[in-house]
């Protein structure tokens, strides 16, 4: 059978969105799935950190977003508790705060203009696998259900994933949290910091601002943890904020209630031949830190340009199982963050929260929990498995280097190739045939380092000059990397 798209994306929320784009920036014709019938307008997730900021400049999109939000340096809570994220190692040393529905109507906007095909009104109900390709079966768009065939689809359709399901996978883990109460408000009294969160008793609260007047409100209370079903009073939600602040600022003119439980869960694995799930499809865990959209945004930077090379037929063995083997360990240590910090924040009874109390400060103020918190936090610390023997710089996140040409290295890297950095180190013959897939830059510093960069950013291999590095060397790091030259399927 002929497929009828290279890739089907199910699912157009962030993870699903930044995926079509990077398909069709890459000249993979890519369909991409909903079920809804327009894109949410739902402020839901409202962090992004600064790995997840710098995935979005790499492909031109993150100052759109920023001017859109507001900008936290600093991160306090349970009263002299705070993290400075000022001198983090980036463009962008804060968390921006802005509504889920910005993030995605940035998304779509770049999926769109590369050419993905959008689908809303589109929900798949089960699949079938082949050697070559799967089928999909399809419902709605005004039409009978159909079946489309693409080569590789992927799962990016949230915790309750119909493909996930159609896969057979379990979905292990347990609920953590009951009952989370989600409000945004406007305040009569906004609190003077930035950033307001604290529990108290039975009580817990937070508050952050949108920018534009709005303010995302999350409270629980240990006594009162009704069904999800459940509707949410701006009361509960006020009284709630009293009892963990000490004052609720004046919460009024709701545009959004809502309640919602937290789980923990992971899918054992992220890829099933021709199928892979990827953000919550694959992983949930607690809202503490904010790490579910950015987890989810980075797996989508970490499989497209993989999933394009598997298509295109110049991906190397094994590379599109290196998304379960890079990914899949992240998502695993974000389920056990996150898991913490909302145990730290909820704890009880009242003898624990006053030593919580006491003892937050003083941890804030040891540097290697600050660059341990901050780090992980900010997604700049995630790195990925290097082979032994390999640079130490191999697995690691790429700095925004500057270029000798006066582009930064993410502006380079906004083709969606590698780029070969300190190329004029190598001789030009050895990267002649990849003109394709490699782009040859020299940056301004480190000296004496050449690297190949992934088109997310990370080193794939690197080596010093002269000492490491030959001709041969080079040669068989593009040929690992990026197939063989001129090679096409």
């Amino acid at each position: 059978m002929d497929n009828d798209a290279d890739v089907a994306v199910v699912g157009a929320g962030p993870t699903g969105l930044l995926l079509a784009g990077d398909l069709a920036r890459a000249g993979v014709h890519c369909v991409l799935l909903e079920r809804r019938a327009e894109r949410s307008g739902l402020s839901r997730a409202f962090a992004v950190h600064s790995r997840t900021l710098e995935q979005l400049d790499a492909r031109g999109m993150a100052d759109e977003l920023i001017a859109t939000g507001t900008q936290v340096h600093v991160l306090r809570f349970f009263d002299d508790a705070a993290l400075d994220l000022s001198g983090l190692p980036s463009r962008f040393p804060y968390v921006l705060v802005t509504p889920q529905y910005e993030t995605e109507r940035v998304l779509e906007k770049r999926a769109g203009s590369l050419g993905a095909d959008i689908r809303y009104r589109h929900g798949v109900s089960g699949l079938t696998q082949h050697p070559d390709g799967v089928d999909i079966q399809v419902e709605g768009g005004g039409q009978r259900p159909a079946t489309l065939r693409a080569r590789y689809v992927v799962g990016a359709d949230g915790m309750h994933s119909t493909v996930r399901r159609a896969l057979g996978l379990p979905f292990p883990g347990k609920p953590v949290v009951r009952s989370v109460m989600l409000a945004d408000v406007r305040l009569t009294n906004p609190p003077p910091e930035t950033m307001t969160a604290n529990s108290s008793g039975d009580a817990f609260a937070f508050i952050v601002p949108f920018g534009d007047g709005w303010y995302r409100v999350i409270a629980w209370h240990r006594r009162n943890q009704l069904p999800e079903s459940a509707p949410v009073s701006l009361d509960e939600v006020s009284e709630t904020a009293r009892q963990a602040l000490g004052v609720d600022y004046g919460l009024h003119e709701p545009r959004w209630l809502s309640r919602f439980h937290s789980e923990e869960r992971q899918v054992p694995r992220y890829r099933v031949g021709r199928v892979l799930l990827a953000g919550d499809a694959a992983h949930v865990h607690s809202p503490a830190g904010g790490q579910g959209m950015n987890t989810s945004i980075q797996d989508a930077a970490n499989l497209g340009w993989k999933l394009a090379a598997a298509v295109q037929g110049w991906a190397p063995e094994g590379m599109l199982d290196s998304f379960d083997a890079e990914r899949h360990p992240v998502g695993r240590q974000v389920l056990r963050t996150s898991g913490a910090l909302l145990r730290f924040a909820l704890t009880g009874p009242q003898v624990l929260g006053a030593a919580r109390t006491l003892l937050a400060p003083v941890a804030a103020r040891l540097p290697f929990v600050t660059e341990y918190m901050t780090g992980a936090m900010s997604g700049l610390r995630i790195s990925y498995p290097a082979p032994r023997g390999a640079h130490s710089l191999a697995g690691k996140r790429v700095p925004d280097w500057p270029l000798a040409d006066g582009r930064r290295l993410y502006e380079a890297l906004r083709g969606g190739r590698f780029l070969l950095a300190g190329s004029r180190l190598v001789p030009a013959g050895l990267v002649s045939g990849y003109g394709d897939r490699v782009d040859p830059a020299e940056v301004a510093y480190p000296p004496g380092i050449i690297a190949l960069i992934r088109p997310d950013a990370y080193t794939a291999w690197a080596a010093r000059s002269p000492d490491d590095l030959s001709p041969s060397l080079v040669r068989d790091a593009l040929a690992h990397w990026c197939g063989s030259p001129g090679n096409h399927g």
